[in-house]
């Protein structure tokens, strides 16, 4: 796992699109499809522009607990966070169990409103995304700012697949870039 601070200063000194960074919480999948005999043993690869990451192998389960914690760099124009859901095999290559897309524009603009919210503690609902045809939500999904931070979770369908769904945790993280 990467540290924060490491892949602020591997951003270019002078790469004006640098927006902050965005860490992922793979939290769960629920109802995954079976790929091998009864079971599947799945994992999650989460791809943000030319970044890749993924999560260990949870073996014989169809409902793993991840809770594992990615963190990104979000660039303008700012990206389309994918996930591809394998099922680990050991002699052939892995099955795919699923893919989903989530646009990180609505977190990215509530972070600029962030400067604009009151700054107290507690929780302050900031926007509502809704499921429609050009997103996988599986419900209603509240970005707010929570003691400063600004956060969301999603239940995300899985498309490609009969059956399956994987939750997120999302919290934008503010860098000050470097000095040029």
């Amino acid at each position: 796992m990467r540290d924060p601070s490491d892949i602020v200063m591997a951003i270019s000194h002078d790469s004006s699109s640098f927006l902050g960074l965005i860490k992922v919480i793979v939290v769960q999948g629920k109802q995954l499809a079976v790929r091998d005999f009864r079971s599947s043993d799945p994992y999650v690869v989460v791809k943000l522009d030319n970044q890749t990451a993924k999560t260990r192998v949870i073996n014989n389960c169809l409902n793993p607990v991840w809770n594992e914690e990615i963190t990104l760099s979000v660039t303008e124009p700012v990206g389309v966070l994918n996930l591809s859901v394998f099922d680990k095999d050991r002699f052939k290559a892995d099955d795919k169990m699923g893919l989903a897309q989530l646009s990180l524009q609505p977190i990215a603009s509530a972070a600029r409103l962030r400067r604009f919210v009151q700054s107290s503690a507690g929780e302050t609902r900031i926007r509502t995304v809704v499921p429609g045809r050009d997103n996988c939500l599986v419900k209603d999904s509240c970005i707010c700012c929570v003691d400063g931070e600004i956060v969301q979770s999603v239940w995300l369908r899985l498309n490609e697949v009969e059956t399956g769904e994987i939750e997120l945790k999302l919290k934008w993280i503010n860098v000050d870039q470097p000095a040029t």
